[in-house]
């Protein structure tokens, strides 16, 4: 069972002393070429999402409310039946269809969304059935509260932890940043729920009356890569920041991440958000990004083509155009490198391939698969 204090003690100790590193500007990170690209598909309508099935298919979830369910080789797709409407404005659309890691057993998938209309949306986590090209037996497992106005900042990412519960994270609405220090808001946290969509028991504020129990972390404002790293136990979100001030964090539970009381970034217009980068209680990020990169998928490699990098991150970036390699060791970032910026594209979601190869979202209206192997 997963419990607060599942991180090893060597991960907590660092936490709590290391300084946050600042990355290097885009132009003093190297860029390499050591892969041979291939465009698996394309013709995607804003795709946001990745995931495998056993076997190699893929679901490639569209942001305009679609879910592909694409062949190992690209060649063949299909848009499924039975997928949820969702509320699809500026970045609200569909985000996520996950498997369940039994899924060859179960069928589950978990999907992730916004749900409501202009005035009151918010994200939302389902689960069902996919029995062929049909979704089935839907199943509404979490809702966020307050939902809010507008089309921005859900979060929606997920993952599973061996425990079998899932965690995901969720934005705090772009105009709503105070919630993300409010604990009985669901916005702009970490949630931690059971793979039914009941509340763990260990959950670190179950029981409290002035907070909600389906909180993991909070002081969030965007997080949409989350990884969990079955070799130390550490959880890892990036998240966006305004403008700069983008945060890989390593994930404890209680803790609070700081948004908006305390940021490396500014107001988009350049204006201060707030004077601090540090206060008391509030962790700082394990590694940040001024300028921006706008990091959307996130990726740990293990057991892949790219030996070398096992163990390493990846990050599709949007605003950066580029995949970043992100070289780790021993928690700490040793390295980066810039991939693919000779394709001049914006990119959404990174993943490896249960065949060990890298693949990449393009993030377009027009977006497109690509397949990463080591140079030959």
């Amino acid at each position: 069972m997963l419990r607060q204090f599942i991180l090893s003690t060597w991960v907590i100790t660092t936490a709590a002393l290391a300084q946050p590193q600042l990355s290097p500007a885009p132009s003093d990170v190297p860029t390499i070429a050591n892969y041979d690209v291939e465009e698996l598909a394309e013709g995607f309508n804003q795709p946001w999402g990745l995931s495998f099935l056993p076997g190699g298919a893929m679901l490639v979830a569209e942001r305009s409310g679609t879910i592909q369910l694409v062949s190992k080789d690209g060649k063949n797709r299909v848009a499924l039946e039975g997928v949820p409407e969702a509320f699809v404005k500026s970045q609200a659309g569909f985000f996520e269809a996950l498997p369940h890691p039994n899924f060859a057993a179960n069928q589950w998938v978990y999907l992730s969304y916004a749900w409501g209309s202009n005035d009151e949306n918010g994200l939302r986590v389902a689960r069902a059935k996919l029995v062929g090209n049909a979704l089935t037996d839907l199943e509404i497992l979490f809702t966020v509260s307050p939902l809010k106005s507008g089309g921005a900042h859900y979060g929606g990412r997920m993952t599973f932890l061996p425990d079998g519960t899932l965690v995901f994270g969720t934005g705090e609405g772009y105009n709503y940043r105070e919630h993300s220090q409010q604990l009985n808001s669901l916005m702009g946290k970490i949630i931690r729920i059971n793979a039914d969509g009941s509340i763990p028991a260990d959950n670190p504020f179950v029981g409290r009356d002035d907070a909600r129990a389906e909180i993991w972390s909070y002081g969030h404002r965007n997080p949409q890569g989350i990884v969990f790293d079955t070799n130390t136990n550490v959880l890892y979100v990036h998240e966006h920041g305004p403008k700069g001030g983008d945060e890989i964090n390593v994930i404890e539970a209680a803790l609070n991440y700081g948004w908006p009381a305390i940021t490396y970034g500014t107001e988009y217009s350049g204006a201060q958000i707030t004077p601090y980068t540090e206060l008391d209680g509030m962790e700082q990020p394990m590694f940040y990004y001024v300028p921006s990169i706008a990091p959307a998928g996130f990726a740990q490699l293990q057991n892949s083509q790219f030996s070398a990098w096992d163990g390493d991150f990846l990050i599709a970036a949007l605003a950066g155009k580029e995949v970043r390699h992100v070289d780790m060791e021993n928690g700490q970032v040793v390295g980066q490198h810039r991939l693919l910026t000779e394709r001049e594209a914006r990119f959404r979601d990174v993943r490896q391939g249960p065949d060990g190869a890298i693949y990449v979202l393009t993030d377009s209206s027009e977006g497109s698969i690509l397949r990463l192997t080591p140079a030959q």
